[in-house]
């Protein structure tokens, strides 16, 4: 049987934080709280998106949490709230620094001009670069890389009650 290495506590609380700012992120955009999402970040932090996995350079890059604004707002073009399921995340920590990637899933319903209603779900990975400042973990990096998607019609967003 394999050793396993002890983790400190220090370990196990900012690996514990990073998850929480990793569903955190994807709470805000699934509730559409772009100021809250921005937040997230660093200052002079950056978002690239990769429409095209094998892409060397990002189709969109935003520097600065202020510039992320419009990223983020995009999410209110869809017909009803997404829905982002994370999935396995990998993390490194070095100190005050941490990489990772995190898989996940996004669903977004839309309603085009001719009423016809589509689901997009999209296939994507995010590449983190991280920094704890006073305490509490931040994204320096993030880049949003779209593996696939698939867009299928959709009956429709139901809103009844229990």
């Amino acid at each position: 049987m394999t050793s396993r290495p002890t983790i400190s506590s220090q370990e196990i609380a900012d690996r514990l934080a990073v998850r929480e700012l990793i569903d955190v992120y994807t709470y805000c955009a699934d509730r559409r709280d772009a100021r809250r999402q921005m937040e997230l970040f660093i200052p002079d932090g950056r978002f690239m998106v990769f429409t095209d996995p094998m892409a060397a350079e990002p189709a969109h890059l935003f520097r600065g949490r202020e510039s992320l604004a419009p990223a983020f707002d995009h999410l209110n073009t869809y017909a009803a709230t997404t829905t982002h399921f994370n999935g396995q995340s990998t993390v490194s920590l070095d100190g005050d620094r941490a990489t990772g990637q995190t898989y996940c899933l996004a669903h977004h319903h839309s309603v085009g001009d001719d009423g016809q209603r589509t689901m997009m779900i999209a296939s994507i990975r995010y590449l983190d670069k991280l920094v704890k400042q006073d305490g509490q973990w931040f994204f320096a990096e993030r880049r949003l890389i779209f593996d696939w998607t698939e867009t299928r019609t959709s009956a429709g967003v139901s809103s009844g009650s229990w």
